[in-house]
């Protein structure tokens, strides 16, 4: 993330590389940071190597107050060790939104933390992409978390509609499939959103959403859909293995469904 048409952007300011921080002056802010996991923390710290531990990154607040930006576990790994000192890479200037930024784009290719971490930082940081689609939830009473009746747990999955078809589509999708298969988690599963989603984003000029839910729905349950995606994946459906070829393969699903008693004309390749 992110893949289309956001980004990440924070203004040129000044850095102080290789400093010297002892442990005790560090402040942690959840909302600009990922959820700290003291297991992996105590895990560091067990086989924690002085020399090996590496560079935080930290922010400098107009108060003088220090916060990490990224590298809290091994912060927090050598608070246990009690090793009194640790390097850092010190960013000055930057307001808390521009520090959950900071964190995104410095975890964007490694490291990468979980995907509600990264939306609520995200959130944090008022990146529009995080910001569209808190909106478009709100609109359906809905949050990310675990699955449930008011709660999608396909964080990745709402995230990636969003970036690469709008905010928009994930609203249509969102419609369709409550309008298809009523409230529940079935209803809000990563694999059913993301086909319906890119069939959507694909198609959505040509598409009506009603006549699109009533023609899913006509196909069977949430839960039915699940079952024949899982079962063509692991049969070798239409595309075998992982969450991007479920996704594809609930995708042609959708256009089976929109294409049934159409017209050869007036039919979506699937």
């Amino acid at each position: 993330m992110p893949m289309g048409g956001y980004a990440f952007h924070i203004p040129d300011h000044r850095v102080d590389y290789g400093v010297e921080v002892k442990i005790s002056e560090f402040n942690i802010d959840p909302q600009a940071q990922r959820t700290l996991n003291e297991r992996r923390a105590q895990k560091i710290a067990d086989k924690l190597v002085p020399g090996a531990i590496g560079t935080v990154i930290a922010s400098e607040r107009s108060n003088g107050d220090l916060y990490i930006v990224d590298g809290q576990h091994r912060w927090r790994a050598c608070v246990l060790a009690g090793i009194p000192t640790i390097r850092a890479e010190v960013h000055h200037g930057l307001t808390q939104e521009q520090e959950a930024i900071l964190f995104l784009i410095k975890n964007k290719e490694s490291h990468k933390p979980r995907p509600i971490d990264e939306y609520h930082v995200g959130l944090t940081g008022g990146v529009p992409l995080y910001i569209d689609t808190d909106r478009v939830l709100q609109k359906h009473g809905l949050t990310l978390g675990s699955s449930s009746t008011n709660t999608v747990g396909a964080v990745a999955g709402v995230l990636q509609i969003v970036d690469r078809y709008g905010a928009m589509v994930l609203d249509r999708t969102l419609t369709v499939a409550e309008d298809a298969w009523a409230r529940g988690a079935d209803s809000w599963d990563g694999m059913l959103l993301g086909g319906i989603g890119m069939f959507l984003g694909r198609w959505g000029d040509l598409v009506d959403d009603k006549e699109l839910a009533r023609k899913i729905l006509s196909m069977g349950s949430a839960a039915k859909w699940r079952s024949e995606i899982l079962g063509q994946s692991s049969r070798g459906g239409f595309h075998n293995g992982g969450t991007g070829s479920r996704v594809t393969t609930a995708y042609r699903m959708v256009a089976i469904a929109w294409n049934k008693g159409r017209r050869a004309e007036n039919r979506i390749e699937a």
